[in-house]
């Protein structure tokens, strides 16, 4: 198991390059693979984020691209940057409704709203450089696994993996898992399995990521997946 996902990886990365997850609307960078119109990337620069703002942005992020697509959730960081409101401080002091009206573009925004400022008036009362756990985090309204993965893995730069639908229906159609497979089970797989090393956990979800995008979205041919026959299973 441990060689099959490290050749994936390595198909991957080779396939697509690194990354540059998270991306941050305040960084100078593009998207490395070009699928989307989204700006922020940082492929190769592991030192990202480095400031308290930025950390908060993806939490933020991990909130809102919940049922949505990243593009969208560029267009409210953009706007809440705009209006110089992308810092925990300003997003707390927001009343409910120009939160609302800020956040749409992300869709279900009543929810995210109360989501947003739970996490929000969390974060501010963080002591100043302490980590939180995953179990912590979860325990917030809103807050998943995938959601508390994404944070401690790209924002606080904790090497746990994040899964994703798209990490689910990649394995199942290479036969690696089936249905019984819960979130927990197949970051276990991975963490089992991998060198715990952040640059390879932050690299594999972007690659992941950028796999099915191109043949896994609904109604793809999983079959053409070239990882069926480029890749040795």
């Amino acid at each position: 198991m441990r060689q099959m996902l490290l050749n994936i990886y390595f198909y991957l990365l080779e396939e697509y390059g690194p990354q540059g997850w998270w991306p941050l609307v305040d960084y100078n960078g593009c998207n490395p693979t070009k699928t989307g119109t989204v700006s922020g990337y940082h492929p190769g620069n592991y030192d990202i984020p480095k400031t308290r703002d930025q950390i908060f942005e993806i939490g933020l992020g991990a909130i809102l691209t919940q049922n949505t697509g990243w593009p969208q959730v560029e267009k409210v960081l953009k706007t809440l940057q705009r209006k110089n409101c992308l810092n925990p401080e300003r997003i707390l002091d927001m009343d409910n409704e120009t939160l609302i009206e800020n956040i749409k573009p992300a869709g279900y925004f009543n929810q995210k709203a109360r989501k947003v400022k739970i996490f929000t008036e969390y974060f501010i009362n963080l002591a100043q450089d302490k980590i939180p756990t995953r179990e912590e985090l979860l325990a917030l309204w809103g807050v998943g696994p995938e959601t508390a993965d994404s944070m401690l893995l790209y924002g606080l730069k904790v090497p746990t993996f994040v899964v994703d639908a798209y990490t689910r229906r990649i394995l199942s159609n290479l036969g690696i898992i089936n249905e019984k497979y819960t979130y927990d089970g197949i970051k276990d797989l991975f963490e089992k399995n991998l060198p715990q090393d952040l640059i390879i956990y932050q690299e594999y979800h972007a690659l992941i990521v950028e796999h099915a995008k191109r043949f896994y979205y609904k109604g793809a041919d999983y079959k053409k997946c070239p990882l069926l026959q480029r890749v040795e299973l």
